[in-house]
């Protein structure tokens, strides 16, 4: 699964009900311990690491899991509406209206040679009557002996008619019940699909579990405070410029952590819901984001806001800092933004957490202040007035403010807004945190 995909899941769960991303415990691999970076040295964790796990692979075999998956749903609905077809009768129209046609033609044969027989029957009768009456003409003999030939004539092609009709009515039966045979095969061929398609689900998840053998074994972890972060920074950013933020993560707990991580997501929110793709929320579109530790020279570039950055063992009652630049693309609209990060240890006694505190901090976008136009005007005449107060100095430069921003200002603006950009922070961790240490992992020499 991408990671972006996770994030755009996870961003709307945590909106919705955002415990769910505080409550999940991700997992983490047992692996070797490599030695923790320092200074300069630091990477952005799973970055050049030829050993660790293949995450395109991953993403074959996910996607070749799904599939399977997908296909025994497919093949197992498609068998369940040919049962229920075949229960209800529902076969091809064309033959079934053929069989209740042959079906009403067979009827009304049936009804037209009774009705032909019993005319015949009258007309012998009258015959009958006509030769033992003396006094019949010959006329009235020869009339009545007509009458009953024409009822004989008349029931010869009612009884032909009746043949017709019945052979009509086999055919279109046997069509009826050829198509349930074939509806039945149908039945019968998919159930084998199924079944070789189930083989082919197995197959798929074996390899996903070979893949996850393959990065060590996996454990539960806790989610707790062990690791707390803070913020601080400007309240805005002019468009198509940088700032400068900073983040504190200490160590909380009563004990030293031996590797300590953080994720790091800076975005712009959002207008509304109907703005995010879920497939591609893209959401750090117009941000991007340098990093470095406090004593380090060099700027590093956050290649990817879903990679987390290592920041090595903290010890008990101890803090790193890390100075995070972001830059705004000139393209951006005006908005708001938010940057937030979340942490996650792993220690050499197999313990591992991940930070229930989302340490957060929002800024505005803003528009560069543009130089207004001179345009001359008339000298005023002499008169008492009190003297224009100077302008205050302007500058595309934002300005750092102190202090710790745990909390979203009240901006007047749409309040799903903060809610989301905290979400979006808390689901890239959380994504990322599942794969903590497998992206760590080196081959075991």
């Amino acid at each position: 699964m991408k990671i972006r995909r996770m994030l755009a899941t996870a961003v709307a769960a945590a909106v919705t009900t955002p415990v769910v991303l505080l409550a999940a415990g991700p997992a983490f691999a047992e692996t070797p311990k490599p030695a923790a970076p320092t200074g300069a040295a630091a990477q952005e964790a799973g970055q050049d690491d030829p050993d660790g796990p293949d995450f395109k692979e991953l993403e074959r075999l996910e996607a070749a899991f799904a599939a399977a998956e997908q296909k025994v749903e497919d093949l197992t609905a498609d068998r369940e509406r040919l049962k229920n077809d075949l229960r209800a009768g529902n076969l091809d129209k064309k033959v079934l209206e053929e069989l209740a046609a042959a079906e009403e033609a067979a009827a009304d044969a049936a009804a037209a040679k009774t009705a032909a027989e019993a005319t015949l029957t009258a007309a012998k009768e009258a015959l009958a009557a006509i030769e033992a009456d003396a006094t019949a003409t010959p006329e009235q003999k020869t009339a009545a002996a007509e009458a009953v030939t024409t009822a004989e004539t008349g029931v010869t092609e009612a009884v032909a008619a009746v043949t017709a009709a019945d052979e009509r009515l086999a055919r279109a039966t046997t069509a009826r019940d050829s198509a349930r045979v074939a509806l039945a095969q149908k039945i019968t061929l998919l159930a084998l699909d199924i079944e070789a398609a189930e083989q082919e689900l197995a197959d798929a998840e074996a390899a996903l579990d070979a893949y996850w053998e393959g990065q060590g074994e996996f454990r539960e972890c806790v989610v707790d405070r062990s690791v707390v972060s803070t913020f601080t920074g400007p309240k805005s950013i002019t468009v198509g410029s940088s700032a400068d933020f900073s983040l504190t993560v200490k160590n909380a707990s009563d004990r030293d952590l031996d590797e300590v991580r953080a994720v790091v997501s800076a975005i712009r929110l959002p207008e509304s819901w109907e703005d995010i793709d879920e497939e591609h929320p893209n959401l750090d579109k117009y941000i991007s984001v340098e990093w470095k530790l406090a004593a380090d020279a060099k700027w590093n570039k956050l290649t990817s806001q879903d990679v987390a950055l290592e920041l090595g063992p903290i010890a008990e009652g101890a803090a790193a800092d890390i100075a995070l630049r972001v830059t705004v693309d000139a393209a951006a609209p005006a908005g708001e933004g938010v940057v937030s990060a979340n942490t996650e240890y792993a220690n050499d006694d197999e313990s591992c957490g991940v930070s229930r505190q989302i340490a957060k901090a929002d800024f505005d976008l803003v528009e560069p202040t543009k130089t207004p136009t001179t345009a001359p005007t008339a000298t005023p005449s002499p008169s008492a007035s009190t003297a224009a107060p100077a302008p205050a100095p302007t500058s595309n430069t934002p300005v750092q403010q102190g202090g710790t921003r745990g909390q979203l200002a009240a901006t007047g603006s749409n309040d799903t807004l903060p809610q989301l950009g905290a979400a979006a922070g808390a689901a890239l961790v959380l994504g990322a945190g599942a794969v903590f240490v497998a992206r760590r992992r080196k081959a075991d020499a």
